[in-house]
């Protein structure tokens, strides 16, 4: 009897679900491959309109040889929006339905597009330094410029006068700028500060594969099974219609043709039928099982580190680099134009901008190795990233394609004016990085209803709270708190898709994100992921009409079973209710039962509470106690709202990282 309702409850749930998120998940890839027709394929093979277009784009824009960086910069927007939309495109497609060679395409074109930025910021720069001569300040004889612009900001000084006793560096009266030795302040060089506030020098990550292979086996499997099928229905149908021994000696050899011709004809139109339906069922059941293995991915953790760090190599699995990428270069200064008769003669030569090298990769003409001190650097945070303890500095090596943070010395953060000293041996590209898990393991969360497909999440940790609306498909980020205050934040009031939402999150360092390398940095409370994939799975289901919380009885139940609080919530109040009346529920993924004990209780215990009983389901749990209001608001939920609750649970991983 209970396996009979347990059968009947498990039905009725995948039924509520309206297989839920995979119809959804579809219906969304097909608007997404039919809004960015011209940017991915729905066949699997390349689209050359792609690579077509992006080559003649960028011969094109190669050929304008003589825009100022203004123009360079209100072009480079264009570029820089395809950019984030080609990132997003490998990122919310599903990888099951892009094969290698597109996404190896896409990388492709991703690269190309920002080495192309990158060469035109060299052209401009190298444009502007031409007619430093032109611009020079009058005080100080040498050129100074600062372009700003939401994407980029560029600091450029040309050393024209040469003055050994000019060696401190500042912009347009801040304190961000250099220290240099007396060796730079009498040569022939330039020094720009070139802040992108998007990092294109970090690798991209590559695709995850695993999901591909999956689907792959799983579409294998099916088209085998029915095989199986269509022959096991032809075999049986074959011994039905097959005459018996004692008739075949006394039938004519044409009657046993013809026998046999009806033998084959009715038998495989029956299989066919069957076969149709049977096909029918194991392809939503690939679906099915494509999509959460694609939610298991979420969740799952890594055996393993990915590989062995180099001395002073920043792991990027533990860090972020945020508020992007520091450009410091020392440049020689090229020949400057000059009036004659009315004309402005100009040199320009044929190797375009060089860097100057320091220090010099040999030093026999110098005696001491301290000729070439290293040189100060103060930089300005990005004012949109919080960072919740000082940021460290990392430099770029071109060579082993990684961050190290050898070469940096005297690193001194001032948090209140978001400015940042240290000294390099050598100028290139930096970034300030901060950990990845400082807001991990939460110290608590919550759950609750809106409206109808409405609810806010609270995540809170050591540092800040954060609350997020999730309506239908979009997220918000709600508000922000530090120690307790408001903290305002570009971000509010912005809605996006989730995935959209997790990058802007990330990006200003609210990382709350745990990825599948995150248990080797942080002690988690580790449940196993098909149970905690089953969990926000109906907790998604029940939002718009139950509230759901962090209970401190999670951490005492073994492995296998997560405990949260819950309760009925109608009202549509943001502002929490005072003393709420809060259940306690177990879960072991096919087992659902209200607990005795409640959040206050002296030891913990998993006696059933009484005049309660199991349920294979939270959904059949829930209903014990709910009223048909909160049943009507869980019927009218959709799939949409469904899938985006799910994946924003999925990413946070409120049971195991709490």
């Amino acid at each position: 009897m209970a396996l009979e309702r347990r059968n009947e409850e498990l039905e009725e749930l995948y039924l509520l679900e309206g297989c839920f998120p995979e119809a959804e998940k579809l219906k969304q890839h097909i608007r997404l491959v039919s809004q960015w027709k011209h940017y991915i394929e729905c066949d699997g093979s390349p689209d050359p309109s792609v690579s077509q277009e992006i080559n003649t784009f960028i011969s094109l824009w190669k050929e304008e040889t003589n825009e100022t960086f203004e123009e360079v910069i209100a072009k480079s927007k264009l570029v820089l929006h395809l950019i984030e939309k080609l990132k997003l495109i490998l990122l919310e497609i599903p990888s099951y339905d892009l094969q290698d060679k597109n996404i190896i395409q896409y990388h492709g074109s991703i690269l190309e597009l920002q080495e192309l930025l990158h060469f035109k910021f060299n052209m401009a720069t190298e444009i502007l330094l031409r007619e430093a001569s032109t611009i020079a300040d009058l005080d100080s004889g040498n050129m100074e410029k600062v372009i700003q612009d939401e994407n980029v900001t560029l600091y450029v000084w040309a050393n024209l006068k040469k003055n050994p006793r000019y060696r401190s560096v500042r912009f347009s009266e801040t304190q961000i700028g250099f220290e240099i030795p007396r060796i730079l302040a009498t040569s022939d060089i330039a020094l720009r500060l070139l802040h992108t506030h998007y990092d294109h020098v970090t690798p991209l990550r590559t695709v995850p594969t695993l999901l591909q292979k999956h689907s792959s086996a799983i579409t294998h499997l099916v088209k085998d099974e029915v095989k199986n099928v269509e022959a096991a229905l032809s075999k049986e149908f074959q011994e039905e219609y097959k005459p018996g021994k004692s008739e075949s000696h006394s039938i004519h050899e044409e009657e046993i043709k013809d026998e046999e011709q009806v033998d084959i004809e009715v038998p495989t139109s029956f299989v066919q039928e069957e076969s149709e339906a049977t096909k029918y069922e194991l392809e939503k059941k690939l679906l099915s099982e494509t999509v959460s293995a694609a939610q298991l991915l979420l969740i799952e953790n890594a055996p393993e580190k990915p590989h062995l760090l180099e001395d002073s190599e920043v792991d990027m699995c533990q860090f972020t680099a945020l508020g992007g990428v520091y450009h410091l270069d020392i440049l020689e200064l090229p020949p400057q134009c000059k009036p004659v008769k009315g004309w402005m003669i100009m040199e320009i030569l044929k190797e375009g901008l060089q860097k100057y090298i320091y220090p010099p990769v040999t030093k026999e003409d110098f005696e001491k190795e301290s000729a070439f001190p290293p040189i100060g650097v103060m930089l300005e945070a990005h004012e949109n990233v919080i960072f919740f303890e000082d940021p460290m500095v990392a430099r770029w090596d071109a060579e082993g394609k990684h961050w190290k943070t050898d070469g940096i010395s005297n690193v001194f953060y001032r948090s209140e004016e978001r400015l940042i000293s240290f000294s390099m041996e050598s100028l290139g590209p930096v970034t300030l990085i901060q950990d990845t898990h400082i807001h991990m393991p939460y110290q608590s969360w919550e759950l609750r209803p809106l409206d109808v497909n409405k609810v806010l999440l609270t995540v809170t940790t050591v540092f800040t709270e954060i609350q997020i609306q999730i309506k239908e498909d979009l997220c918000l980020l709600a508000s922000v708190k530090l120690n307790n205050k408001k903290h305002s934040s570009i971000l509010e009031g912005k809605w996006m898709t989730p995935i959209s939402f997790i990058i802007a999150l990330k990006e200003t360092g609210l990382n709350i994100f745990p990825t599948e390398h995150s248990h080797f940095y942080v002690a988690i409370n580790y449940k196993i992921p098909l149970v905690e994939m089953k969990a926000y799975r109906q907790m998604a289901l029940l939002g718009s009409a139950f509230a759901f919380g962090w209970s401190k009885w999670n951490i005492e139940c073994d492995s296998k079973k997560v405990i949260f609080k819950v309760r009925e919530h109608l009202t549509k109040e943001e502002e929490p209710i005072q003393n709420p009346n809060w259940a306690l529920l177990m879960f072991s993924g096919d087992r659902a039962q209200r607990l005795k004990i409640d959040e206050y209780s002296e030891a913990f215990s998993e006696a059933l509470k009484e005049e309660t009983e199991f349920h294979s389901t939270l959904y059949h749990m829930v209903k014990d106690f709910a009223s048909e209001e909160a049943m009507e608001k869980i019927r009218s939920s959709n799939c949409q709202f469904l899938d985006s609750v799910c994946h924003m649970l999925l990413s946070i991983r409120l049971l195991s990282y709490s």
